[in-house]
């Protein structure tokens, strides 16, 4: 009879811990990083057409500056795997260039929402992947183009996937180091400001490398 109280209370006591153990590995994680902007700057034909009038020869490319920015984001364990990630960065200048030379800038906003898979078989290096969704809204749209056809600009918002691979190295519970990439698709029609009409698009899609901490709750 004995026996059997003690089994039972044994798994009494298991019911009760596990809610406590799930707990401990679900809640918010906040990474903060330094992170390096490598833009694509591909263009389709038409801005590459306009960029070569400007330019007045061929071979000529309306470019995005790289740039180092500072980004936060939070993250929120649903599981001990499964991760919902929000990336925020303030608004970014982006300087744009004709051929190494500055033509004009845009402010880019550009907050992403990723799902995370965590590995958790590594001990204290926690790697992960993700995919997700970014929107870019860009402000302070400078003309960036000055021809014949009259001045242009760049539409005001951008919708694109968000692929992602990194990891966090626990030195403590709470405290860890983090290094991530992410590619971001990002592209911006390039029209004339009198009428509208669309001139080119400009690819910026970056690559974005990033180092920080991290801090788990």
């Amino acid at each position: 009879m004995s026996n059997k109280i003690i089994v039972a209370a044994m798994i009494a006591a298991g019911v009760i811990a596990a809610p406590a153990v799930q707990a401990d590995e679900t809640g918010l994680m906040i990474r903060a990083r330094g992170v390096y902007v490598t833009f694509d700057n591909s263009q389709n034909d038409g801005l590459g057409a306009t960029a070569n009038a400007l330019a007045g020869h061929a071979g000529s490319e309306i470019s995005a500056n790289d740039r180092l920015i500072p980004e936060v984001d939070f993250s929120w364990f649903f599981t001990k795997n499964i991760a919902a990630e929000l990336v925020l960065t303030y608004p970014q200048t982006v300087d744009i260039q004709l051929n190494d030379t500055y033509i004009g800038k845009i402010k880019a906003l550009p907050p992403s929402l990723v799902l995370q898979y965590h590995f958790t078989d590594f001990g204290a290096f926690k790697p992960y992947v993700g995919l997700g969704v970014n929107y870019t809204l860009f402000s302070s749209r400078d003309n960036i183009i000055a021809g014949a056809a009259g001045q242009a600009t760049v539409e005001n918002s951008s919708v694109g996937m968000v692929g992602q691979i990194g990891f966090d190295y626990m030195f403590t519970k709470s405290l860890g180091l983090n290094f991530d990439v992410k590619y971001i698709q990002m592209e911006t029609d390039v029209v004339l400001k009198a009428s509208g009409t669309k001139v080119g698009a400009l690819g910026l899609s970056p690559i974005t490398t990033g180092v920080g901490l991290t801090y788990k709750f």
